[in-house]
């Protein structure tokens, strides 16, 4: 299938690259020929100075356009003549300029809020149609939505609102997004263009992204520009807000698990400003009155404790008209705990015992950047990042005898297990934008990575003896390399395309990989302003996640491509057709195809925590998987008005093969988010100023699980008494029972003269489905007979959360 699809490719792409050349010239001799200029500058909110992604430019004259960047950096090349600019973005006041365009001219713009309705019929208007972008399988959702939206006791969770788009699968619990087929490995999450090993807390039931500091989130599923790399199925963006340069503003939430709180202010006032946001739960300090108070009486006492954090800072600078600088960090940690104490006097000794348990896991990211105009038309984006994930579990436990009068006996033992990755990244990107048509990227990157894959400490103390055994702390070292070139182009108003290309190289120990991946992006105009658009990208990803596919702890480990395992790789193709109705209604159909090989998976039995000291990660692998992922979505979105949501459908297949292994005996078999379809409708509506309602129904068709078919007494025994063994047919043969439910929630806003606030009362799974969190078999004490059982998580569950603004 491979060769066949390359076949047929070969001659496309080679086409498309003749006719680029082709008209890049054609055009920059007309451009030659005839006098042009070029207006560039920046585009900020009015009230907190805060640069804007994607807002648009667009000169009614000539009718040719641009959008900013992801600095708010905007260039406009036109002929000299007069110019009408409209400036534009969702939710804000357009604003307007006209003038005589003589010379290269910057000009910068202030939108501020919009206060009348014809403002938004006006800005509609001017702003970009997703008929219009050349991208495809990417979907912004304004984080303002994402904020309002139903949330699981009440935490406002972005990677939540994720999981209700097309294409996105995932279920109650599980530690990550699964996008069109990926694992979650696959996923290139990025927070301020550095990489999040790790986006969950508590088991997966919430993200590490705090929304209060979130400016931006763009999800891409396919047809991914040149820029991106390192990853097979999406690529997910999120931008931390910049700080006020006016003026200090809060805003924060008290809620039933959790309470925040973000803080920005100008350090110097229209120059340089701050954010600082802080989460942290309070499980553990609500619980634990109540946990000691049952205890109380007792011989021995256990203190459980969980918790978990996130802080987010950023600080940036302006240095003058051309250069800024911007200093981010995000640190984070899930921590669970078990101490258990017990001691007890016989009448001749105290006998003690102590046991003491943690799990630990978190990120740490930073990022410092600095932005350089060169020109008008030119501009830089010099990046320095450093992310770290780390995860240990240990235990400890002593016992200890004293005889009434006597000397203390103890014996004490400790085992801690840990694994990690650390990241040092330099990179450098330029925005080219030689004319309205072109818009060309180029830069490139150099990564350090440091892979523990897995370090068990033992530590036995016994009197005055005491042992300590170390093993399987080896530091792997690897450097990865990338480089990149892409021209988002548009010939007349029919034809656009995004073509690049992606090399890539991969050094660890005595391995070296390369990688060159062609992407091509195609869109054409049909009668009725409905946009036929066309995708085709390949991916290699050198670094791979090994994780077991059942329910547990994010014992998740991070290795790199060796000698002896493969860097991943993919294609994917898609195809649709987009179009926005009047009304602000965004409709978009796409029918895709991904295939996959080198993938890994642990083999049967094989666990991350091993005492054989002479084993390696490698030998409890089976590599050279392949994969195929293929399905339809649907998305119809309104983001205007008073009434905003969306309805996505994804029908999907999703299939993986381990030849030659034990894994479902060398068979195809359904991945384990395989799900045949997906339905989500997400909305919000606003009653008046003060109140509005939002609400969010899910459907998707039951996981594929592996349940055991057959079970006999084993040759082997204990104590004289067999063993009894179940057995597989094959793996994940059967589904779970759909999986459905429906939040809702009302928020109630009061506003105040310099401060206002928000009640949110809301109902997790209003109808109290019983929703399968997993599936075990067991045997019926009645009738002796063996029959499966289903384990659910959470019932109705109500929540309130109070929000404040200044």
């Amino acid at each position: 299938m491979r060769t066949v699809f390359f076949t047929l490719f070969r001659p496309i792409v080679t086409t498309l690259l003749a006719t680029y050349f082709s008209f890049f010239l054609f055009q920059n001799g007309l451009a030659a020929q005839r006098k042009t200029q070029t207006i560039s500058g920046y585009i900020a909110d009015e009230a907190t100075g805060e640069r804007l992604i994607g807002a648009n430019v667009y000169d009614a004259n000539s009718k040719l356009g641009t959008s900013t960047n992801v600095y708010g950096f905007y260039s406009l090349t036109l002929p000299a003549d007069t110019v009408l600019l409209a400036v534009s973005y969702i939710g804000l006041q357009p604003n307007f300029a006209k003038f005589k365009l003589e010379k290269d001219t910057a000009i910068n713009f202030n939108l501020s809020e919009s206060t009348a309705p014809l403002v938004e019929v006006i800005a509609a208007d001017m702003v970009e149609a997703i008929e219009t972008r050349n991208q495809m399988s990417q979907i912004n959702i304004p984080i303002e939505q994402i904020k309002r939206l139903p949330a699981f006791l009440g935490e406002v969770d972005v990677l939540k609102i994720l999981q209700l788009l097309p294409g996105v699968q995932s279920g109650e619990g599980s530690s990550g997004l699964y996008v069109r087929g990926g694992s979650p490995d696959q996923t290139l999450i990025l927070l301020d263009g550095v990489p999040v090993y790790n986006a969950y807390h508590l088991f997966g039931f919430f993200s590490v992204f705090n929304a209060d500091a979130v400016k931006s989130v763009t999800l891409t599923k396919g047809g991914y520009p040149a820029r991106y790399g390192g990853r097979l199925a999406s690529i997910l963006e999120i931008n931390m807000r910049e700080g006020n340069m006016r003026r200090v503003e809060g805003e924060g939430s008290i809620g039933l698990i959790a309470s925040k709180f973000t803080i920005s202010a100008p350090i110097v006032k229209n120059k340089a400003s701050f954010m600082f946001s802080a989460r942290r739960t309070y499980i553990d300090i609500l619980a634990r009155p109540l946990i000691l108070l049952a205890q109380r009486g007792q011989d021995g006492q256990a203190v459980p404790g969980y918790y978990f954090y996130d802080l987010n800072g950023k600080v940036n600078y302006i240095i003058n008209d051309k250069n800024r600088v911007f200093l981010s960090f995000y640190a984070g940690d899930d921590k669970f705990s078990l101490r258990y104490n017990e001691s007890y006097n016989d009448g001749s000794s105290t006998e003690r015992f102590a046991l003491n348990s943690k799990i630990q896991w978190g990120n740490l990211t930073t990022a410092l950047r600095w932005n350089h105009q060169f020109s008008g038309k030119l501009f830089s984006n010099s990046t320095l990042t450093y992310s770290q994930y780390k995860f240990v579990v240990g235990s400890s436990f002593k016992n200890s005898s004293q005889p009434n009068g006597g000397a203390e006996e103890s014996n004490e033992f400790a085992a801690t297990y840990s694994s990690g990755i650390n990241d040092i990244c330099a990179k450098i990107d330029f925005d080219y934008m030689p004319t309205p048509l072109h818009r060309i990227r180029f830069g490139g990157a150099a990564t350090y990575h440091g892979f523990r894959p897995g370090a068990t400490n033992l530590r036995l103390a016994q009197d005055s003896t005491n042992i300590s055994l170390n093993y399987g702390d080896q530091l792997i070292r690897a450097t990865e390399y990338a480089t990149y070139i892409e021209d988002d182009i548009n010939i007349g108003e029919r034809f656009g395309a995004n073509i690049g290309l992606h090399a890539s190289a991969f050094a660890v120990d005595s391995a070296f990989y390369y990688s060159v991946q062609p992407r091509a992006a195609l869109r054409f105009m049909l009668p009725a302003k409905i946009a036929l658009k066309a995708s085709f990208a390949t991916m290699t990803q050198f670094i791979h996640l090994l994780t077991n596919e059942g329910i547990g702890l994010p014992t998740d480990l991070w290795v790199p491509s060796t000698a002896r395992v493969k860097p991943e790789q993919s294609w994917q193709a898609a195809l649709g057709v987009a179009k926005t109705f009047n009304g602000g209604y965004e409709v978009s159909i796409e029918g895709y195809y991904r295939g996959m090989r080198n993938l890994i998976s642990y083999l049967p039995g094989a666990s991350f925590l091993d005492t054989d000291s002479g084993s390696s990660w490698e030998d409890k692998i089976a590599g050279n998987g392949t994969g195929s992922s293929y399905g339809a979505e649907i998305f119809v979105q309104k983001q205007k008005g008073r009434f905003t949501g969306w309805i996505s459908y994804t029908l999907a297949w999703n299939w993986r093969q381990f030849a030659d292994t034990d894994i479902n005996f060398g068979n195809p078999y359904p991945f384990k988010y395989d799900r045949r379809h997906n339905l989500a409708l997400a909305g919000v509506f606003e009653l008046n100023e003060r109140v509005s309602l939002s609400a969010a129904w899910v459907y998707g068709t039951g996981n594929a699980v592996t349940l055991p078919t057959e079970r006999y007494l084993s040759p082997s025994s204990y104590n004289g008494t067999p063993e009894e063994v179940q057995g597989i047919s094959s793996k994940n043969a059967f589904r779970m029972p759909a999986y459905h439910r429906l939040d809702f929630s009302i928020d109630i806003k009061k506003q105040l003269k310099k401060w206002s606030y928000t009640w949110s009362f809301g109902v997790y799974n209003l109808y109290n489905r019983q929703n399968p969190f997993f599936i075990f078999a067991a045997r019926n004490l009645e009738t002796g007979n063996q029959e499966f059982r289903q384990v659910s998580l959470f019932p109705l569950i109500p929540s309130i959360r109070w929000d404040f603004q200044f």
